[in-house]
């Protein structure tokens, strides 16, 4: 028995760690890089399985250098890899990813195998997916592998988590509306709306003109103003944890992945929120993203110190 299928991405984190963009024709030096293993699929998938859940992923790799890695990894965070499936002639997904300063990100995907993951990789992986109690989906991969994803959900009964990053207007909300946790960031809130989102008023009406169209439960991460959970009866506000941040790279998915384990082993829908805004805190106060998600043993200290 499994406890989350992630079916999605995964990336090679390539990331520069600079003073400031560069102009159009400037070369500038940056103090530091480095290479590590990501994608939104794959962060939530390893924070999860760092929290102690039973993790399965499926999503693809090319048959490049960074394919074995990337299997190692999972296998190394005890994610189960049956189908993770390689793609001859094709590269891995990588990530281009700037950090500034101030720790704000800015990134760009190349999707490479991530766009050959096909709705039929679903229906293979399906009797193992059957034994999951949540499905957690990004929009890394084709819309319509995500669409069978969710559809497959609702067929078995399984909750499902849509994550719309990166956002698209080319998502059909006939399908979005089917899904059980809807979890956005506040740019893509805006972008799904076309409404402002720069209070936390804002983007409870944002959220709440979702909820009109049918979705069940919107959750949007807000940085370090922390998490908003609004559905038809209510809006709750969970508080982010003050943290010195150094990179914010992999936050957002560092809160879904821990989200999935709490709604997995006690469905306390607020708790689940509590402990995902503590375990994107303390992700921020290191580099990388993957690399910088907390295991329970550290995440505990950090919660008792916070109380």
């Amino acid at each position: 028995m499994m406890d989350i299928a992630v079916i999605g991405s995964n990336m090679v984190d390539l990331v520069s760690y600079i003073e400031r963009m560069p102009k159009e024709g400037e070369t500038l030096e940056a103090p530091d890089f480095e290479i590590g293993c990501g994608g939104k699929g794959a962060n939530q998938a390893v924070a999860a399985a760092k929290m102690g859940s039973d993790v399965m992923m499926v999503t693809k790799v090319g048959d490049d250098l960074f394919a074995d890695n990337t299997i190692a990894n999972f296998k190394k965070h005890g994610i189960d890899t049956e189908y993770v499936v390689k793609v001859p002639g094709t590269s891995s997904g990588v990530a281009p990813i700037f950090v500034d300063k101030e720790s704000k990100n800015s990134i760009l995907i190349i999707k490479g195998a991530n766009k050959q993951l096909a709705p039929e990789d679903v229906d293979a992986a399906a009797e193992k997916i059957k034994k999951c109690s949540v499905i957690v989906l990004q929009l890394e991969v084709p819309l319509e592998t995500v669409y069978r994803a969710i559809d497959f959900g609702n067929e078995w009964n399984i909750p499902v988590i849509l994550n719309p990053a990166p956002a698209s207007k080319e998502l059909d909300f006939q399908y979005v509306c089917k899904s059980d946790y809807f979890i956005p960031n506040e740019s893509e809130l805006e972008i799904l709306t076309d409404m402002p989102v720069t209070t936390e008023s804002e983007i409870a009406a944002a959220a709440s003109s979702l909820v009109q169209k049918g979705l069940k439960n919107v959750i949007v991460t807000m940085g370090s103003r922390g998490a908003m959970w609004v559905t038809n009866e209510a809006v709750h506000v969970v508080p982010s944890y003050p943290v010195k941040a150094i990179d914010t790279t992999g936050a957002g998915d560092a809160f879904i992945g821990c989200f999935s384990h709490g709604l997995v082993k006690h469905g306390d829908v607020l708790e689940a929120m509590r402990k995902a805004s503590a375990f994107a805190a303390l992700s921020v106060t290191k580099r990388g993203s993957q690399a910088s998600y907390p295991n329970e043993d550290e995440l505990q200290p950090f919660l008792l110190s916070n109380v």
